[in-house]
């Protein structure tokens, strides 16, 4: 089920031009959806870089300028303590002044509040994603290639992007989420309560448990 979504989203963001080496800002609550963003962007070679949904559009901006991307990812809204909050509009927000490099913003309808909409930017994932196919190749990338950007937090001045390889980081977290979390492929049921918008959340959230066949 996860290849079938990764697949289709990885279609439609090739549909829309984007190229290995290009950058994607993801800037989404806890949903399936986050995961299958990062994953279609890694298949293509795409380099993301996730915004924790609760950073402000300033900070979403810095790392959208600084990456300069070309995608913006996010969804309507998000759930907070039962009450739907909205999160696009802090993405057109962080793009309201000129200047920046975004071309497209993808949405995932996540609450169904009303949301305010670009005509030729904006685009609902249900509108395309959900109708792309379920089949694509990945592409091999050498080991070097760039998977993500992550920035620190910004408290102590400007943040500071930190750039992640392909290979070194799959391997890095490969071993220390075997090792550390003693995982057993099979055996095991892994939960990790983290939050993607940190490194945490990338790598035993994501990567390291994926790549060790962790249910």
């Amino acid at each position: 089920d996860l290849l079938a979504e990764v697949s289709r989203a990885a279609n439609y963001l090739t549909e829309l031009g984007l190229v290995a080496g290009d950058r994607v800002a993801i800037y989404m609550p806890m949903i399936p959806e986050a995961v299958v963003a990062i994953l279609a962007c890694a298949r293509l070679g795409l380099t993301h870089s996730v915004v924790f949904a609760g950073f402000s559009p300033t900070a979403l901006r810095q790392r959208i300028d600084d990456a300069a991307a070309r995608l913006v990812i996010t969804t309507d809204g998000q759930w907070r303590r039962g009450t739907p909050a909205p999160l696009k509009t802090a993405v057109d927000d962080a793009l309201s002044a000129p200047g920046h490099t975004v071309e497209h913003v993808l949405v995932v309808q996540r609450t169904d509040i009303e949301t305010p909409w670009t005509e030729d930017r904006d685009l609902w994932w249900h509108d395309t994603v959900a109708h792309a196919s379920p089949e694509h190749e990945a592409r091999p990338f050498p080991a070097e290639h760039p998977l993500f950007i992550l920035y620190t937090s910004g408290t102590t001045g400007k943040p500071k992007g930190i750039l992640h390889t392909s290979g070194g980081y799959l391997t890095q977290t490969a071993y220390t989420h075997h090792t550390v979390f003693d995982h057993k492929p099979g055996k095991d049921i892994y939960w990790c309560t983290a939050d993607i918008g940190w490194v945490t959340g990338h790598s035993y959230i994501v990567y390291g448990p994926l790549a060790n066949r962790a249910t």
